[in-house]
């Protein structure tokens, strides 16, 4: 029986493309910046999102760490979203490793952040408050459904957080998923921010890796704090190799993720039991089981049959598709889920 990964999309595996690029990368020691495929697809990826300069990190979580490290001192204050992922799976990093205060703001369904809660949210100069430096969106939203920012909401949020002298970070994550659900170029969608991070390793299909593009002199900075935390790899070209193929080759097919995640909650809300919670525009379906179904025991039973799924807690799950799964997987994994849920009567 074929298993059916719906956890991530991070558990995508490479191309043979990739592989091949891989194997035949060229490669310097990249902490001297002497890596020629690292300098390359820090090159393609400043200019995909349209910023100066850009740093190819080991994962999300280190460039956007990396942002806040760079972007703020010890003492300073961020704004996040109260479902951010910098707020609830990056282990506390900027608090631990950075020293800040996290400033959380209430997070829309649709992923945003009602900017007047976040105008309320910047400190005032007061000798007892910290100074607020950085307001941090996520684009597109994990924890609420794959949710889409649009380039004019985060230019509204910029032109705020600019007005009172603080930075802007995106963590884009899944930024050009947010692209192909709206049809508009990544650079659009990170132009008002001060920095952007964008993963290799889930949609695109990369073993591993993230970027962090912003201007010139914000790289630099973040290049020694990634030395700093243990980011110099060396001889990464062999890493950067396939992230070069996921950018040529990766982006464009993200649409048929999309349309198999609208497939699959549109299955999952006709069978009984099941609610899906949130609207699908990407890749991401959020659904929610009646009291009736444990939710520890879909998770062990749906195992058993080759369906992974990712389980929030309680009765709320999430599920993911990607390049490895396919419509006939959508339809497959539907009977399962269904055929146990019915056969619980």
């Amino acid at each position: 029986m074929r298993t059916i990964d719906l956890r991530s999309d991070t558990v995508t595996h490479p191309t043979d493309e990739m592989r091949r690029a891989m194997f035949e990368a060229r490669v310097g020691d990249d902490v001297y910046g002497e890596d020629p495929t690292v300098n390359e697809l820090e090159q393609m990826a400043a200019r995909i999102v349209n910023k100066e300069a850009a740093l190819f990190t080991a994962s999300g979580t280190m460039s956007n760490l990396l942002a806040v490290l760079a972007q703020t001192k010890r003492g300073d204050e961020i704004i996040t979203g109260s479902e951010a992922h910098m707020f609830w799976y990056e282990v506390g990093g900027a608090s631990a490793l950075g020293g800040v205060m996290v400033h959380t703001v209430r997070n829309e369904v649709d992923g945003s952040l009602d900017l007047s809660a976040v105008k309320e949210a910047i400190r005032g100069k007061n000798i007892h408050y910290p100074p607020t430096r950085l307001l941090c969106l996520e684009n597109t939203h994990n924890r609420c459904g794959g949710a889409v920012l649009t380039a004019e909401y985060t230019a509204e949020a910029a032109r705020l957080a600019h007005e009172h002298g603080l930075r802007v970070h995106v963590d884009g994550a899944r930024i050009f998923n947010a692209a192909v659900a709206l049809g508009v170029p990544a650079a659009k969608l990170a132009k008002d921010a001060d920095s952007v991070s964008f993963c290799l390793s889930k949609g695109l299909s990369a073993p591993v890796g993230s970027l962090l593009c912003g201007d010139r002199a914000f790289v630099e900075s973040a290049r020694k704090w990634r030395k700093m935390v243990g980011g110099g790899m060396r001889q990464a070209g062999v890493l950067a190799a396939a992230g070069i193929v996921a950018l040529n080759t990766m982006v464009d097919r993200l649409a048929d993720d999309h349309a198999n995640a609208r497939r699959l909650a549109d299955g999952l809300s006709r069978i009984s039991n099941i609610a899906v919670t949130a609207p699908v525009p990407t890749n991401i379906v959020m659904f929610e089981l009646s009291a009736s179904v444990p939710g520890d025991e879909l998770l062990k039973e749906m195992d058993a049959r080759g369906v992974r799924l990712s389980h929030r807690g309680g009765q709320l799950f999430r599920v993911v598709t990607h390049r490895m799964v396919t419509a006939e997987d959508v339809s497959d994994a539907l009977g399962r889920i269904s055929s146990y849920i019915q056969g619980r009567r």
